[in-house]
């Protein structure tokens, strides 16, 4: 039980990667640049993280799903996956939401889309 939030974080990312891969959103379509994006984007938010946790802001809760392992005080060797979890599927979702309104669009009339298009 103690690895189960990890492990679900990793497989999560696993699916993450099958969606990315098939329709070439992130990672598949420009991998330099998204690596940079994500490495940045995780890096910020986990600088984020440190200064709440300095602060006393954020504090590490205990579960019997987390390792128990600590890369600092207050910081759960969970936090770094679960950050560059979130900086990916934001992206997917970005880029996803970006292609489908795309792909509506070229679908759709213009006249359709304006205001009285049905008159």
């Amino acid at each position: 039980m103690a690895y189960l939030y990890l492990g679900s974080l990793l497989v999560a990312s696993g699916c993450l990667c099958l969606i990315d891969a098939r329709w070439r959103l992130f990672f598949w379509r420009a991998p330099a640049r998204a690596a940079m994006v994500t490495v940045l984007a995780a890096w910020f938010l986990l600088i984020w993280d440190l200064a709440g946790i300095g602060l006393g802001i954020f504090l590490r809760g205990s579960s019997p799903w987390m390792t128990g392992i600590d890369l600092a005080p207050q910081l759960p060797l969970e936090e770094p996956v679960f950050l560059l979890f979130l900086v990916y599927i934001v992206a997917i979702i970005g880029f996803g939401t970006r292609r489908m309104l795309d792909a509506l669009a070229l679908r759709v009339p213009a006249e359709s889309l304006s205001p009285g298009g049905d008159e």
